[in-house]
This record gives C-alpha cells, sequence and structure tokens, in this order.
C-alpha cells in the first residue's frame, strides 16, 4: 500500500503537484486550484498536529468502520466525500498558486519524516502512523486526480 512515508511515493506525489496550475479545471466538485491548495495545506498541518479539529459525533459512531474501509485496499477515494468542517475551504482563492505549492510540498516532505505519535482525527479517532501515511496519500492523490494531476 502507498504511503507518504516513502520517499518515492513523495517524490511523485510532488511532481504531480507541479504539473498543477490556475488552468486545471477540476473534474469533480466545488473548488478551484488555490482552494485545492489551500484544503491540502489546512489537512496536511491538521495530520501534522498543528490545526486542532474537534471530533465529530458521526465520527465517534462510524469513523473506526469507514477508515478500516478507506485504507483495506489500494482503491481511490471516491469522489464528493465529505470533509472535516475546520479545513473546508469556503472563500475563493486569491493568492499566489506558486507558494502555496511550495507550502503544500513542505508539509508533505514534514509529514514524511513524522515520528510515532498519537493522532486523533476529528471523524476517524486514534490513528495509528502506518494509517496517517496511508490516508495522507490517498487523499493527496484524491486532490491531485481531481484536477488531473
Amino acid at each position: 500500500m502507498k504511503t507518504i512515508f516513502d520517499k518515492t511515493t513523495r517524490d511523485q506525489l510532488i511532481a504531480r503537484i507541479n504539473n498543477l496550475n490556475e488552468g486545471c479545471a477540476a473534474q469533480w466538485g466545488k473548488m478551484d486550484p488555490g482552494q485545492m491548495l489551500d484544503h491540502c495545506i489546512r489537512y496536511e498541518e491538521m495530520m501534522l498536529g498543528r490545526i486542532k479539529c474537534k471530533r465529530s459525533f458521526s465520527g465517534l459512531l462510524f469513523g473506526r468502520m469507514v477508515l478500516k474501509s478507506l485504507l483495506k485496499d489500494e482503491n481511490q477515494i471516491r469522489q464528493n466525500m465529505p470533509t472535516v468542517p475546520e479545513i473546508r475551504i469556503k472563500n475563493n482563492f486569491s493568492g499566489d498558486i506558486a507558494l502555496r505549492k511550495e507550502k503544500w510540498i513542505a508539509l508533505i516532505e514534514d509529514c514524511g519524516r513524522l515520528p510515532d505519535q498519537d493522532f486523533i482525527h476529528p471523524f476517524f479517532g486514534r490513528m495509528t502512523k502506518e494509517q496517517v501515511g496511508r490516508l495522507s496519500y490517498k487523499h493527496t492523490d484524491h486532490h491531485l486526480r481531481q484536477f488531473n494531476c
């Protein structure tokens, strides 16, 4: 299974991120490339523990089951999945795409060096380092596929 902790996999994701530009059209969803970059930056910050998010009630009930289903194989995350409210991007993007890409890449590199630590996802609950690595890969891949990158 692919993981953000594998350098070759990270390098492949980074190459795909570098292909993203303002002209890329979303294959699904409502975000533009800049909004997607902001969302993914916030996601990696959450996974690194830099953004704290509240546990959801539905996550307490169903999170473990959904995580198990999501990580059981190489299948991709399906389109239009709900997201954690604290990392949902509502504003129109205004900024420098190149700077956002650099920041996302730096966060992916940071995540690749993540030490063993407790991480509690707001929906999925407590996650192992292996689960964090696989979910981070799948999330990044999901959004790059969204913009055909």
